[in-house]
């Protein structure tokens, strides 16, 4: 734990013992989660090997309450560890998709960190500050894809003050990958040096109980400035039955460095009018039916045709920002839009996206627990990168994805899950970064509480 997170809990604790510890313990909570994956990608071209192995993640919670007075405070304590099972030199991904990377390729055999949050609540506004923050907005998605999840270090506010309205705001400064136990600063896809300063703000307003709106702002100092709006209302049809619209527009552009060496953003390996810049503006619409068990979702994306999605990424960040050299194992990312699947991201200049999803969930049918869902993804006018084969050209992919998911619902077993979830990826030959793959997941969660 760094030095600055150690002593916030300090102070928490003194803090506690002074305001009377009522509330601080007798609102904790405590709890281990186990999540054992099974990895498989099948590369079906070129010379990559297949990627497959299995990793096991163990994570403890303790959250404490706040204690008494006008200002209450809390702590909030974290310790995981990722033990690699099986998947030795030649089938382990090198980018650190599961596990870090030894030297010689292999996976490390296991991988720890501990970290925590100070957190004070005054009325209906918190403040947690530590490296245990795991944000969900549409600005920065925390991921959680694999055995253990992302976290970030640096404070977030929250309030809900205003009736209906809830406010964030926030500043970080370094994060830590799925797969490492390395801090780093922060990123964009091809860039090997980092920032210390993520800055942020935004609401969410529920105007009615069926309409909600949103604003966000970010900042990735010397990388891009990006501005976030979207819209979410549920029209209910009658008796179990509602439609929903949800739509999202992101528009980014350059910030200080962005482009410089170091600094330069590969537009997720698709075209750039200006070469390593941030040049974007992303729409996406998605409308939802919802009719007892059964929910089909149709929608669009479009990407601008002057560059990628914009949206944080520490995967080629390298250790001590060197320009080239082995990365911190940061591989992995996540950005609020539903293109965002289990293999692609339908993320490069000039990308329409039209995709659909049909999920039915079994409790209806008397079998509580059981869900499952099939998703089909048509990327067309991918803009070719500036090269004599692809200059010019447009491109397009698909992807195609079935999940299955169950949740023991009694007795000794209750709580434990298991999500298996396969999916196929092809692309048009001569698009960048694009590689044909099959991919096979599966999921073995348990969470235990402790009372």
């Amino acid at each position: 734990m760094k030095k600055s997170t150690l002593a916030l809990a300090v102070t928490v604790a003194a803090l506690a013992q002074q305001a009377g510890a009522a509330g601080f313990i007798e609102d904790s909570k405590a709890s281990v989660n186990s999540r054992t994956l099974y990895f498989n990608s099948d590369n079906r071209e070129g010379a990559a090997n297949r990627n497959e192995e299995t990793a096991t993640g163990l994570k403890f919670d303790y959250l404490s309450g706040f204690t008494q007075g006008t200002v209450g405070f809390g702590l909030d304590v974290q310790a995981l560890v990722g033990i690699h099972l099986d998947g030795g030199r030649g089938h382990h991904a090198a980018n650190g998709a599961i596990s870090p990377t030894e030297s010689d390729g292999s996976s490390v055999d296991e991988w720890t960190r501990i970290g925590g949050n100070a957190k004070a609540r005054f009325s209906k506004t918190e403040l947690r500050l530590g490296n245990a923050l795991a944000p969900n907005l549409p600005i920065l998605v925390s991921n959680d894809s694999r055995v253990l999840p992302q976290a970030f270090e640096g404070g977030i506010l929250s309030s809900k003050e205003i009736d209906n309205v809830t406010l964030t705001a926030g500043r970080l400064n370094q994060t830590i990958g799925r797969a490492s136990s390395n801090w780093s600063d922060m990123g964009m896809s091809g860039a090997s040096q980092g920032s210390n300063n993520f800055s942020f703000a935004g609401g969410d307003w529920k105007v009615t109980k069926d309409l909600t709106l949103q604003y966000y702002y970010a900042n990735l100092e010397d990388f891009y400035k990006q501005h976030f709006l979207g819209l979410v209302h549920v029209l209910p049809l009658g008796e179990d039955q509602s439609f929903k619209t949800d739509l999202r527009y992101f528009n980014s552009s350059d910030d200080g460095k962005n482009g410089q060496a170091g600094y330069a953003f590969n537009n997720n390996g698709g075209y750039a009018k200006h070469a390593g810049k941030v040049d974007n503006q992303t729409w996406s619409a998605m409308f939802t039916y919802a009719l007892g068990g059964h929910a089909l979702m149709v929608g669009h994306q479009q990407v601008g045709d002057d560059g990628g999605i914009a949206y944080m990424n520490n995967g080629n960040i390298t250790k001590n920002g060197a320009s080239t050299g082995s990365n911190e194992g940061n591989g992995g990312s996540s950005f609020y839009l539903f293109t965002d699947s289990m293999i692609n991201a339908f993320n490069r200049a000039g990308t329409n996206t039209t995709f659909g999803q049909y999920s039915y969930d079994f409790a209806r049918l008397g079998v509580p627990g059981l869900k499952t869902s099939i998703a089909y993804l048509h990327g067309d006018d991918i803009k070719g990168v500036a090269s004599n084969r692809t200059l010019g050209r447009e491109f397009s992919e698909w992807e195609r994805d079935m999940r299955v998911d169950y949740v023991i619902q009694s007795g000794p077993l209750k709580g434990f899950g298991t999500t298996v979830r396969h999916g196929s990826y092809r692309g048009d030959a001569d698009l960048a970064g694009s590689t044909n793959t099959d991919q096979t997941r599966v999921i073995f969660n348990y969470t235990y509480a402790f009372k």
